[in-house]
């Protein structure tokens, strides 16, 4: 997931007085996205939190029918699972291109990220170009079409699905006032990607292929509202846009300045990368989302597996396993809300601004209890066929949704709180780690289930689970000397 980018600032190296009178002007013209009605702001998330929704969908949907489709383009899994690679080249086009494409969205425009004006002056969307993605893979007449435009597809969605949340930073000023449109952003996420096998199961019976042309149905109905509610929120992209109609609006020069191509992807890439390598807490809380965020897809290949030999089931009835999942994100969800209102009451103890660490209250129980301790439920429960009922493993995969949830909800926060003004570049590495474990670790799952049985293989996962855990507890206990200690790190967002 993408970080949000700090609220629009003004910036100038005019004269104190200048700066001051073009602040106060824009702080209240009706043009800046802050003070836009309540009811425009929301049109705006909601549908993007139904665009990040569709997209995921596409990312997961295709491992329902997964084995029909190798068997259809003769792909054997008989050495390795390449039934898989239309997941993985997926993922990892996501977990690479956002990366360049994201600095493009800060500094020409939101709306021109889902709206592109191209050199023939032709408006052509960026989810256009993702819903045209979606038909060769309906039609693919072989597996080589089917992975490219995958790849092509995931390219697409990951810049579509990581750039709602700058939206959320766009157009509330405060944390307080976008917490609700960030969850609800990250609930999208991650069960847009859990809802896909459910798809699968639902539409598989009719031919693989509709898996596909419901997608498509789906994104066709939808893009009518993106042309019509979407619009540009980035201050510093609008104000620019008035100045060059109207001499009454004056920008400062930041405004008016864009960084060169060539350094805006220099930053991009490089940047996350110093992060992730020299940032103790982003390297380890990219290890614990992006964990968390490889469980939802390395259960798309465990739950047939298990569910398959143990209880029975087939591919369509194991895809509505998933269900389980989403069940315990919603609740996830909904037990974020107090979270939230916990993290903004904790300003009342320091000097009125919110204590980043109070953003990991529910995530560590919850990677405790939910995350750990669903995994080794889930496991054992689902070890001795004939024995227990296959509601009892599914309830354990409702705690590790539950978990899912409120983890990547946290990590997410509490990195865009910390790093302040490298905000982008650090959820840029988090996001990165997301989609990599995401694409690649389900490949060593049916492998890792077969070899160790079905007990043992889900508690290797919970004890790394409980290992993942030491880094926020850690935080909780020392966040504020381990902040100190980092150059990247500011301070946090008023609450």
């Amino acid at each position: 997931m993408s970080s949000p980018a700090p609220p629009n600032s003004l910036e100038s190296p005019r004269a104190e007085d200048s700066l001051e009178a073009a602040e106060k002007s824009w702080e209240s013209h009706p043009a800046n996205p802050f003070n836009w009605p309540e009811k425009k702001k929301w049109g705006i998330i909601l549908v993007a939190a139904a665009v990040t929704l569709l997209v995921g969908l596409n990312a997961t949907a295709v491992t329902t029918p997964g084995i029909v489709i190798a068997e259809r383009f003769h792909v054997s899994d008989a050495d390795f699972p390449h039934s898989y690679w239309p997941v993985t080249v997926w993922n990892t086009a996501a977990a690479f291109v956002p990366m360049l494409g994201l600095p493009l969205f800060e500094n020409f425009g939101i709306r021109e990220g889902y709206l592109v004006r191209t050199i023939s002056d032709a408006n052509h969307a960026l989810y256009l170009v993702f819903i045209l993605m979606v038909i060769p893979q309906a039609v693919a007449p072989n597996f080589a079409t089917l992975l490219v435009s995958r790849a092509i597809g995931g390219a697409v969605g990951g810049i579509l699905m990581n750039s709602m949340e700058q939206l959320c930073a766009d157009l509330w000023r405060i944390d307080k006032e976008r917490n609700l449109s960030i969850t609800l952003y990250t609930y999208a996420y991650v069960a847009g990607v859990t809802l896909g096998p459910v798809l699968g199961a639902l539409v598989g019976n009719l031919s693989w292929r509709w898996v596909f042309y419901v997608q498509l149905i789906l994104h066709c109905a939808l893009f009518p509202a993106v042309c019509a509610i979407m619009r540009e929120t980035r201050g510093a992209v609008i104000l620019r846009r008035l100045h060059q109609k109207s001499s009454d609006v004056t920008p400062p020069a930041t405004t008016t300045t864009r960084p060169p191509l060539s350094t805006l992807l220099y930053e991009a890439i490089t940047r996350p990368a110093h992060l992730l390598i020299t940032e103790p807490v982003v390297f380890s809380f990219t290890l614990w989302a992006a964990f968390c965020f490889g469980l939802v897809f390395l259960m798309t290949q465990s739950i047939p597996l298990v569910y398959g030999t143990t209880f029975g089931f087939g591919a369509p009835a194991s895809g509505l396993v998933q269900l389980s999942f989403f069940v315990g994100e919603t609740l996830g969800a909904l037990a974020c809300l107090p979270q939230n209102a916990y993290h903004t009451r904790s300003a009342a103890r320091n000097h009125g601004v919110p204590v980043p660490e109070a953003r990991l209250a529910l995530s560590i129980p919850a990677s405790v209890l939910g995350l750990a301790g669903g995994l080794f439920w889930y496991g054992w429960a689902s070890g001795n066929a004939g024995e227990t009922h296959w509601m009892l493993p599914t309830a354990g995969l409702a705690l590790v949704g539950f978990a899912i949830m409120a983890i990547i909800t946290a990590v997410d926060l509490y990195i865009a709180d910390v790093y302040a003004r490298f905000a982008g570049s650090a959820i840029s590495a988090v996001a990165m780690g997301e989609n990599i474990f995401a694409a690649w670790l389900p490949l060593a799952s049916a492998r890792m289930y077969e070899t160790l049985g079905y007990a043992w293989a889900s508690s290797l996962l919970g004890f790394v689970a409980l290992g993942l855990t030491a880094a926020p507890v850690a935080l909780w206990w020392k966040g504020e000397r381990v902040r100190g200690k980092s150059r990247f790190t500011g301070e946090p967002g008023g609450g």
